[in-house]
């Protein structure tokens, strides 16, 4: 030991510090540089996410698009795992009727080439599909609907379901006058007055306990029951 009593001789503690070689340094930066890019390299390919289709057969802007980009792919991967459960929620005679469906989505979804704004377009196209396959196929519990009565009608009821935990916020319309029955789901869009919804050919205005619905170039007023 360094510090034992009663030495005859102080031996020293210091640490020879040998320069190196130049070539040896030269060897030892290029193995460190080397081992800096392979790790970041590695890193950056551990990280990326995988569709659910095949890349390599990708021939359309959008499946490109979602090739490269972690969260289009993420969405991907989500929206094929809804699907399948939504399936199988199905009952088996509806189920051609929604791989129908699903397929026509799929060309819509590649249809967003034309858009001005490809990625947002790929982006909402998932997350709208993603919701409705949520709620058509019993993904979540249905919430407390909201019972309305329109234009002082004996039986024309509008009853509205309100889903929020969904990919997207999203209202499910049912509207019955007697004559009758519809359904529509319908999606927030900006309004200056309470709260607005758009569905196809449905537009749903609802503020406090009252209600407006536009349908078929008819408006109507409802007001909620207790």
């Amino acid at each position: 030991m360094c510090n034992t009593l009663r030495l005859k001789r102080q031996t020293s503690c210091r640490h020879t510090i040998r320069t190196l070689p130049a070539v040896s340094f030269k060897l030892a930066l290029s193995v460190w540089l080397y081992l800096l890019f392979s790790s970041a390299a590695w890193s950056n390919s551990a990280c990326a996410v995988e569709p659910s289709f095949d890349c390599s057969k990708a021939d359309h802007d959008a499946e490109e698009l979602i090739c490269r980009d972690n969260e289009l792919a993420a969405l991907d991967n989500q929206l094929a795992g809804v699907y399948h459960t939504a399936l199988e929620n199905f009952p088996v005679d509806e189920r051609k009727n929604l791989k129908v469906m699903q397929r026509d989505w799929i060309k819509g979804r590649n249809d967003c080439w034309k858009a001005d704004d490809l990625r947002s377009c790929v982006k909402f196209a998932y997350e709208y599909r993603i919701t409705e396959l949520q709620i058509t196929g019993g993904l979540f519990t249905v919430p407390e609907p909201v019972q309305y009565q329109c234009d002082s009608g004996e039986y024309d009821y509008l009853t509205a379901i309100f889903y929020t935990e969904t990919a997207r916020p999203a209202v499910v319309l049912s509207g019955n006058n007697g004559r009758d029955f519809w359904q529509v789901i319908a999606w927030p869009t900006p309004s200056g007055s309470g709260a607005k919804y758009q569905g196809s050919n449905v537009l749903f205005w609802n503020k406090g306990t009252e209600a407006l619905v536009e349908r078929q170039g008819r408006t109507i007023k409802c007001v909620c029951l207790p």
